[in-house]
């Protein structure tokens, strides 16, 4: 417990915004007994075998140089189920976690097909832009002195030197559904030649309402096509797009235990706006709290809350929509390496992205609901480390 904290069990409520108004209850709201958990000690976890190594995955020999010359002799469990698959050219279902080395299991094998023939093309749709950033810089260490080219289709930039690269006839076009799709309506944009499909965090797509654009663009892929998805968790919705768009997929699981039981998780209970804006000041100021990610529900009043943070004496940055990419991934990077104590974000920061070393998930806003609330705090507690988070509940609402 953090002193000068109160923290409780007790009736849940969404609280009140940064700037102090009430919000009306949330009918799909969860009981803020559900925000209280202690991190237990668990027994190691006794994983399945490796069965391969990178030297016998039949990789091209050019890729494993580059594999092993940053150190890496093993797979993960995933790519070592992965990868054999996609060599083999089925089409695959991948169920891990962030974190668990999915962006290699299929970089490394489409990077494999398009050195055995030039003319192969992979589109790998994401939900948001940090995701895309992070995937062409992998696929940048992967394929370095292969002269691959890629595009990075993303809000938040001009279309200028997006429909540049794309006049390049890059092999590889990473992009967020909404910007493919206008690429897609300006012409700028053609995926009649692009035989492999990769959707990664295809639930994080259904959640944000991309469904639709997503079953567009697939729409305009050869029939004739190696279709990936991989996933968190399969959903209803992303096993009805993943039965319409692939032939005979091969599914592999590789989930380890929920982070959430790596993470101590409390309530903290304030009665107005500024009692709240003071007790994340003195939960700032513990010593513990080194690397510390903060969750808004708006884009207004993440800004200012970090605006008020930066004021208090606190090295913050923010992440939300209004920030245009350049912005968003400089934020992203200072607190990656922690330049940055604190981060004030959306949810856009709360999947597929992986931030090492969070001591401390903060959620000045309550989430929409129970599942929202496991992504936040998933961003802790990660490689078998402890994490703490803490939600804030308004008293007496």
């Amino acid at each position: 417990m953090y002193k000068n904290v109160k923290s409780r069990r007790g009736g849940f409520s969404r609280g009140r915004s940064f700037g102090g108004r009430s919000r009306r209850p949330n009918p799909s709201a969860v009981h803020s007994s559900m925000y209280i958990n202690k991190a237990v000690e668990l027994p190691e976890q006794v994983s399945e075998p490796i069965k391969h190594r990178f030297t016998d995955l039949s990789l091209d020999n050019r890729l494993v140089d580059l594999v092993t010359a940053r150190g890496y002799v093993t797979p993960t469990p995933i790519q070592d189920k992965a990868i054999p698959l996609v060599m083999g050219h089925r089409d695959v279902i991948g169920i891990a976690d962030t974190g668990t080395g999915k962006t290699a299991a299929f970089l490394l094998p489409l990077l494999h097909k398009f050195l055995k023939d030039r003319s192969q093309k992979a589109l790998i749709i994401v939900p948001t832009r940090e995701l895309a950033v992070q995937i062409e810089d992998e696929l940048r260490v992967f394929s370095r002195g292969l002269h691959v080219f890629s595009a990075l289709c993303i809000g938040g930039g001009g279309f200028g030197s997006q429909i540049n690269a794309l006049r390049r006839n890059p092999q590889f076009i990473i992009g967020t559904p909404g910007r493919l799709k206008d690429h897609l309506n300006r012409r700028t944009l053609r995926l009649n030649d692009v035989a492999n499909l990769v959707l990664d965090e295809a639930d994080r797509m259904v959640e944000m309402g991309f469904i639709d654009d997503v079953r567009e663009l697939i729409s305009q892929l050869p029939k004739q096509r190696q279709s990936l998805f991989f996933s968190a968790t399969i959903t209803p919705e992303v096993r009805n797009l993943i039965a319409n768009f692939t032939v005979n997929p091969e599914s592999v699981s590789v989930k380890g235990r929920e982070t959430s039981q790596n993470v101590d998780q409390d309530v903290i209970r304030y009665t107005d706006a500024f009692q709240k804006l003071t007790l994340l000041h003195d939960i700032l100021t513990q010593e513990d709290a080194k690397k510390v990610l903060i969750f808004g529900r708006t884009k207004h009043g993440v800004e200012k809350l970090c605006n008020t943070l930066i004021e208090r004496g606190f090295s913050a940055v923010s992440i939300h929509g209004n920030k245009t990419q350049t912005q968003r991934q400089r934020s992203l990077n200072e607190f990656k390496t922690s330049k940055t104590q604190v981060m004030v974000a959306t949810d856009v920061a709360a999947r597929g992205l992986d931030i090492p070393d969070v001591t401390h998930v903060i959620n000045y806003d309550a989430p929409e609901n129970y599942a929202d609330y496991v992504h936040r705090i998933g961003r802790t507690g990660r490689a078998n480390k402890k994490g703490k988070a803490l939600t804030f509940v308004g008293m007496g609402a």
